[in-house]
């Protein structure tokens, strides 16, 4: 925009929204970029709303001037999300932190989208539950609910399509609408909170999420097993999914990112094929389950076991594999780390995995690998340094051929990170024919391309380059 446009702007939401808007230079730096391999795209201006009403007024001012909105939570996305490749207006949600509702007796709550997943839990000690969806980054819920996260729970809980009971979301055009009620079934109308969730901002802006909470387990227990092969390890997770054993976690790690792991948590496991599991659950249940699954470990292959009940040792594990990425960072210091995110059926991992082996085998980079393995979504890390164009070209490669792998095994190109900028160019070879359909919601609800735009459909995908 130009600079008297820009003006023009600042002046239309100082109206609306008063000293909730700034330009200063700070403000549009912070809100330039997230966790991804993207270059900084600046915002215009920031606004800070505190209410839907807040969020409403902003929309519609933004509407009347033709001005791009796109929502910002904790900045903690890995896809270029919240990149404003457009400029415009980045809304940020952080100010909208008030949990609204705890029900004990329907175990559900109602928050604002600002509100951040550890910040819940916290306010839900004492109640009995808790909320189960971790994907590792304190990110908001929000921001949850629009990437449709997940994480290492979602092998027992599911993920954020699942816990999402209800959404309250700004349209384009300013109107405030409640997707569905508390109910935990209804046969009523269209199920707009699945078409939000996921819908990454490009559809409306959720100010509020309605969620399931679980009871906390009285007895958890993990567990960390070796093995020679990937092969072995995942026909381990295969047999434990095909017995409906109720795991907790289950998580694949490689020889590389295990290497990665033990240098930058200061542990000393094995590096080897790798998987970390969690029980959860009543005591009994929690003993017969680590019995049934050791014993499948050992006569699978498996190298080495060992248990971790101390919750200290349990909470060392989970900050590793939560910290996976900076471990793998660590091992090609100075390296940028542009990560993957297919998901194939269960049955279809082990020949993925082959597959992804071969062409690791056949590259000069280097990419360890890790995978909430239980639900078949794993991510390869390619260490790059992107001054060198072979090494971008060459990841480039490397991605295209794995969503290739995924596709034509049944899969995905995103399990969980989202479309964003990087998977635009994916989406007609996954969606074929059901793409149109896509874009007629995209163009019903936000005619003229002002949420997010640049993002999840590749028409309105706007240039953007890798840093």
């Amino acid at each position: 925009m130009s600079r008297a446009s820009v003006d023009t702007l600042f002046a239309a939401l100082q109206d609306v929204v008063g000293d909730r808007v700034s330009r200063v230079e700070a403000d549009i730096e912070s809100h330039s970029g997230d966790h991804s391999a993207y270059l900084p795209a600046r915002p215009d201006v920031v606004c800070f709303p505190e209410s839907a009403a807040d969020v409403v007024a902003i929309v519609r001012c933004c509407q009347r001037m033709e001005t791009p909105v796109v929502a910002y939570g904790a900045g903690s996305s890995l896809e270029g999300h919240v990149l404003p490749v457009r400029g415009g207006v980045s809304l940020d949600m952080q100010r909208m932190n008030r949990v609204l509702r705890v029900d004990v007796e329907d175990a559900d709550c109602t928050v604002q989208a600002g509100v951040r997943r550890k910040q819940l839990n916290a306010e839900l000690e004492g109640t009995g539950l808790f909320f189960p969806v971790d994907p590792g980054a304190d990110a908001t819920l929000g921001g949850m609910a629009a990437t449709r996260a997940s994480g290492t729970s979602s092998v027992r809980y599911g993920t954020m399509r699942d816990n999402v009971v209800s959404l309250q979301v700004v349209l384009a055009d300013g109107r405030l609408i409640e997707t569905g009620s508390r109910a935990r079934k209804s046969a009523s109308g269209y199920d707009l909170t699945r078409l939000f969730v996921g819908s990454e901002g490009t559809l409306g802006i959720i100010t509020e999420v309605t969620l399931r909470l679980y009871p906390i387990p009285t007895h958890l227990v993990a567990a960390v097993a070796a093995f020679s092969t990937l092969a072995e390890a995942v026909a381990v997770v295969v047999q434990v999914r095909q017995a409906g054993i109720p795991i907790a976690r289950i998580e694949l790690l490689d020889a590389l990112m295990m290497r990665g792991i033990n240098a930058h948590a200061g542990l000393a496991h094995p590096e080897a094929p790798t998987l970390f599991m969690e029980f959860s659950g009543g005591e009994e249940e929690v003993r017969r389950q680590r019995e049934w699954v050791e014993r499948r470990v050992w006569a699978g292959g498996g190298t080495s076991f060992t248990w971790a009940s101390d919750a200290d040792e349990r909470a060392a594990l989970w900050h590793a594999r939560h910290n996976a990425h900076y471990a793998a960072k660590g091992l090609r210091p100075g390296a940028r780390s542009k990560g993957t995110d297919v998901c194939v059926p269960l049955s279809k991992l082990t020949e993925c995995l082959a597959r992804v082996e071969q062409d690791m085998a056949d590259t000069f980079l280097m990419a360890p690998l890790v995978g909430h393995v239980g639900d078949g979504n794993f991510h390869l890390q390619y260490l790059i340094d992107p001054a060198r164009p072979e090494e971008v070209a060459e990841s480039e490669r490397l991605h295209e051929r794995l969503v290739r792998h995924a596709l034509e095994l049944g899969g995905t190109c995103s399990g969980e990170h989202g479309v964003g900028l990087g998977k635009t160019r994916f989406m007609q070879a996954e969606h074929g024919e059901a793409l149109g359909v896509l874009q007629a919601i995209k163009l019903a609800l936000d005619p003229q391309g002002l949420l997010n735009p640049g993002k999840m459909l590749p028409s309105s995908n706007g240039t953007h380059a890798e840093g």
